[in-house]
């Protein structure tokens, strides 16, 4: 039986299957904190990837964002051979990695900034989702990034031929935290019930919605709904800041912090933004001080990767 994530050592979360993994996270009752970098952004401290800096001040799981699985590139990291890059940011940080997937077609892309740019490494398609499994990475979030265009209905479609090759390896979550360049699909519409039963349906074990407070409309009632609804279908679920809160004050961090507790979500997110390639990292010890108390921030901070 899995401990509570609360309680883990990266022995631990070595040993983890999938099953056990969420479990631990459903035993954590709403105090796990997933932080998300970029890697290929030089890091805040230089010689050390943001993976690292993220999960010392109290990250549970690492997410990589625009991670490219046909040429993985993280500064900071020591030389490895590309296809050992996650098993390596796993060594150094005793943390599970998820990576970001990018639910859309060649030439489909929508109109954004040359940093957020696809590559063919970072689509949501069959054979990247293959090598991401063969890396070890421990979840794909399927989602979008800014204005890159990715629809609810791709994600579904991703969801459901991720499932059916590799649904049993590892956690498949789907949402966005923002529209993603569908107007559409904006605000309250960004995610409906019917978007999380169809989600569900095709086999997605976390549902992400966005964090109370992030996107326009998106009230703390709103998504204690959709949680609630998401919980009825069996799935878990995370709350998602990727609106650039990540670089607010730590007083807005504490309250955004609260208000997803108050929705009865299991995990919170927060995004890669503060400056760029990662949170504030003053945010990320005080959001997990938030939601769980300087106990279990600080012995999620000091646990050596070598227990």
């Amino acid at each position: 039986m899995a401990k509570r994530i609360l309680d883990c050592f990266a022995s631990d979360f070595a040993a983890f299957t999938k099953k056990d993994l969420l479990e631990s996270i459903q035993k954590s009752e709403g105090r796990v904190l997933a932080c998300e970098t970029i890697g290929y952004i030089q890091p805040m401290l230089g010689n050390v990837t943001n993976a690292e800096f993220a999960a010392s001040m109290g990250a549970d799981l690492l997410l990589l964002n625009m991670f490219d699985v046909k040429k993985p590139v993280i500064q900071g990291l020591p030389d490895c051979p590309p296809e050992n890059t996650i098993q390596m940011i796993k060594k150094l940080t005793g943390r599970p990695i998820g990576i970001n997937l990018e639910p859309v077609a060649a030439g489909k892309e929508g109109e954004t900034d040359a940093l957020w740019a696809m590559t063919e490494g970072r689509r949501a398609t069959l054979e990247n989702g293959k090598l991401a499994c063969d890396m070890g990475v421990d979840m794909i979030l399927l989602t979008g990034n800014p204005g890159i265009g990715v629809t609810n209905e791709a994600i579904t479609e991703t969801l459901q031929l991720y499932h059916d090759n590799f649904g049993d390896q590892l956690i498949l979550a789907a949402g966005k935290m923002h529209a993603s360049g569908i107007l559409t699909e904006a605000a309250e519409n960004i995610i409906t019930k019917d978007d999380i039963l169809a989600f569900r349906n095709a086999g997605a074990d976390i549902i992400l919605l966005p964090a109370p407070g992030t996107v326009p409309g998106i009230t703390t009632e709103y998504v204690k709904e959709l949680v609630s609804y998401a919980h009825c279908l069996g799935a878990l679920t995370i709350t998602a800041i990727g609106t650039s809160q990540e670089g607010a004050d730590t007083a807005t961090i504490k309250q955004l912090a609260l208000m997803c507790k108050m929705t009865g979500t299991d995990m919170h997110h927060l995004g890669d933004a503060g400056y760029a390639g990662i949170s504030l990292p003053e945010n990320i010890m005080a959001y997990s001080i938030a939601i769980r108390g300087v106990r279990h921030t600080y012995h999620r901070m000091a646990s050596s990767v070598n227990r």
